[in-house]
């Protein structure tokens, strides 16, 4: 594994594979009575957050908590970052007390990318989701989640998704996740399928590993999973479609839709949903829909990477086996 975490672009597939059967293994952590592993006592993490977040900040907090790390939660709003402090000062800061990884969450593209080569500090940097750049993590845990569902999870383990069908719809121009959606998906060896409104097609879309359609009802019955953007109105500086009902008409996935899909297909989203908008209610509380699985996976593969990045060589859990007078 490399020392950092900035871009799915970065990894290859043979360190994808690594991290998700990582994740399979901290999974099974989460069905024991006491959900801890020692497997990072006396390392200390930092949770740095300049963005609001809820279900990301929480995943990495519990991962953390869930490895026995020492957890620091630190938030801009509140800091001295709201009164002008640059990162190059909060980095030497958190340098200077010897922090061992930073999970970075930033509104400015490419700013974990800085904090990782910049030389102010000496410990392991994890993307959170840097501007509309990358969000690694979350295309781990989408991977990990298309993979137990479309694979299984025990015929999954050392497997890919090659040949597997994934499409992406919605605000792909304002969206870290479908970016490192298609990076990782494509390592992976799936087939990806942008759909969206022109207007929210980014430029350049054309040198992506992709294929880009504005027909959603003309790729559903082709697909495996479909997975549904949230429209970023908070990155959005002009009108780039008519109406939110327009837009539902057009890129909304309901049960009439979803009813196109083949039967093992799976619907995701990576939060938060805005209901009657990209996803109807009928949708997102169906069976098919892995919404919920997707967060509780997220804390299996944030710890996946968090001990791979730190852990060292040992097993991330020890199997034992009965012995002697134990053996039944």
């Amino acid at each position: 594994m490399m020392r950092h975490l900035i871009s799915a672009a970065d990894l290859s597939r043979d360190d994808a594979v690594l991290i998700l059967d990582t994740a399979e293994e901290m999974a099974r952590v989460a069905d024991r009575p006491i959900k801890k592993l020692p497997a990072l006592r006396g390392r200390t993490v930092v949770n740095l957050f300049f963005e609001d977040s809820t279900r990301t900040r929480i995943s990495f907090e519990a991962a953390e908590k869930r490895l026995s790390a020492d957890v620091i939660n630190f938030a801009a709003k509140g800091s001295s970052v709201s009164k002008g402090e640059s990162l190059k000062d909060t980095a030497q800061t958190l340098e200077a007390m010897g922090v061992d990884a930073v999970v970075i969450r930033h509104g400015a593209s490419g700013a974990p990318y800085r904090l990782a080569t910049s030389g102010w500090i000496d410990a392991a940097v994890i993307n959170a989701g840097d501007g509309t750049h990358q969000h690694p993590t979350q295309a781990l845990l989408d991977a990990f989640t298309m993979r137990r569902r479309l694979v299984g999870r025990d015929a999954g383990l050392g497997q890919d998704l090659a040949g597997k069908r994934i499409t992406i719809v919605g605000d792909v121009l304002h969206s870290r996740v479908a970016r490192s959606n298609v990076d990782l998906l494509h390592t992976l060896g799936a087939e990806v399928t942008l759909v969206a409104p022109p207007t929210l097609v980014p430029v350049g879309v054309e040198r992506w590993p992709c294929e880009v359609s504005y027909d959603l009802d003309g790729v559903l019955s082709k697909s495996d999973a479909v997975m549904m953007l949230r429209v970023q109105r908070e990155r959005m500086n002009a009108a780039f479609f008519p109406t939110e009902r327009e837009y539902s008409r057009r890129y909304g996935l309901d049960g009439e839709r979803m009813a196109k899909m083949p039967e093992h297909a799976i619907v995701m989203h990576p939060g938060p949903m805005v209901r009657g908008m990209e996803i109807t209610a009928e949708v997102a509380d169906s069976d098919r829909c892995t919404v919920v699985e997707q967060v509780a996976n997220g804390v299996s593969i944030r710890m996946a990477v968090l001990y791979l990045l730190l852990g060292g060589n040992e097993p991330a859990v020890t199997h034992t086996r009965p012995t002697g007078s134990e053996e039944k």
